[in-house]
């Protein structure tokens, strides 16, 4: 079939090598306009532009589809059967929506309707979800609010970041998408509400919406009087990006084990053992060892070539990766190393 291929990050470069890899013609890519990147700020195409012109195809990046009409009308006129969506990052006006003859489809990186919207990935880490997976979506003019034709699960490890579970998902959806169009060809053309009847879609259900707002830099910052499961989810939903203060900078938190006696069998071995210790603090205010409790963002152990154990507002933290400003990321002893904390010392308080 010939495709007209919507889309921006990396996550969306797998769905665009899988249909070509599965002998579909894409008669152009849309993504969003070069932004200015890097220290030096240069203007630098998204890695949906950068791997089209590796493959030498006709590349448009409207700045607001919506308003660019003579980019529509372009984009009509190269005669596509359809359109696929994988994370373009704009909503699609009607005029688009209605242009290709067998309809838009998307690629979602959640179990519709939770988590619609810009950052699901990193939405269904932060609240916790036990799974997520990928939808195929007829889509409509709302909001990720269109009926699903296919759908997959994936279950979530408590210790998988947002970069690791993209990947995955990103697979997924390249799978799906290749599975999908077969069905969709064979449906055919014709009024929207009988194509679609053909396909047999499920509308979403009406209960258990949610949306996946667009993170903001506030979100990034990791507040220690927090539960150590809250702070593990911050740091592996918004990997690589969660921190806290380190003098006038940032210190990126980008690994951690919630040291939760209940969650042990999802741990490492050392930090189930760390757990065992650090995990069950008691009525009187001491652990179970007999130390007092410190304040959120204490160091209270210094676990050679594992991280540190840091105290919240719960059960404490083991803390194994971290990039200090200027420096590479770091982990197990040579985290310990280049921090130089001690027991006592407070992270984001009296750290440099």
């Amino acid at each position: 079939m010939r495709i007209l291929f919507w889309g921006t990050p990396a996550y969306a470069v797998v769905s665009l090598e899988a249909l070509l890899q599965a002998g579909h013609s894409i008669v152009a890519v849309v993504s969003q306009p070069d932004r200015r990147r890097g220290r030096g700020k240069a203007l630098v195409g998204s890695p949906v532009k950068q791997r089209a012109l590796e493959l030498a195809l006709p590349v448009f990046t409207p700045e607001r589809i919506r308003r660019d009409l003579g980019c529509q009308q372009e984009l009509a006129a190269l005669g596509a059967d359809l359109s696929v969506v994988v994370a373009f990052g704009q909503i699609l006006p009607p005029a688009v929506l209605s242009q290709p003859p067998l309809g838009c489809w998307n690629g979602h990186g959640s179990l519709l309707p939770r988590w619609r919207g810009a950052a699901p990935i990193q939405w269904a880490l932060l609240e916790g979800d036990g799974e997520t997976g990928v939808g195929i979506m007829a889509m409509e003019e709302g909001l990720d609010t269109g009926p699903v034709l296919l759908e997959r699960r994936l279950s979530i490890p408590l210790l998988q970041n947002a970069c690791q579970l993209s990947e995955r998902l990103a697979r997924l959806t390249g799978e799906l998408l290749v599975e999908a169009l077969p069905l969709i060809e064979a449906a055919g053309a014709g009024p929207e509400p009988e194509r679609l009847a053909r396909l047999g879609v499920r509308p979403q259900a009406g209960e258990g919406v949610s949306h996946a707002r667009q993170l903001t830099k506030e979100d990034t910052l990791v507040d220690w009087s927090g539960s150590a499961l809250a702070i593990h989810r911050r740091v592996m939903g918004l990997y690589p990006y969660a921190s806290c203060p380190w003098g006038a900078e940032r210190l990126k938190l980008l690994a951690t084990e919630p040291l939760v006696v209940r969650l042990r069998d999802q741990l490492t071995p050392a930090a189930a053992a760390l757990a065992d210790r650090w995990g069950s603090p008691s009525q009187d205010g001491t652990s179970v060892d007999g130390s007092s409790v410190a304040g959120p963002g204490t160091v209270l152990s210094v676990v050679e070539g594992e991280g540190l154990v840091v105290a919240t507002g719960g059960c404490p933290v083991l803390l194994r990766q971290a990039q200090l400003p200027g420096r590479r990321p770091s982990e197990g002893q040579a985290l310990i190393q280049q921090l130089g904390l001690v027991v006592g010392d407070r992270i984001g308080v009296n750290t440099p």
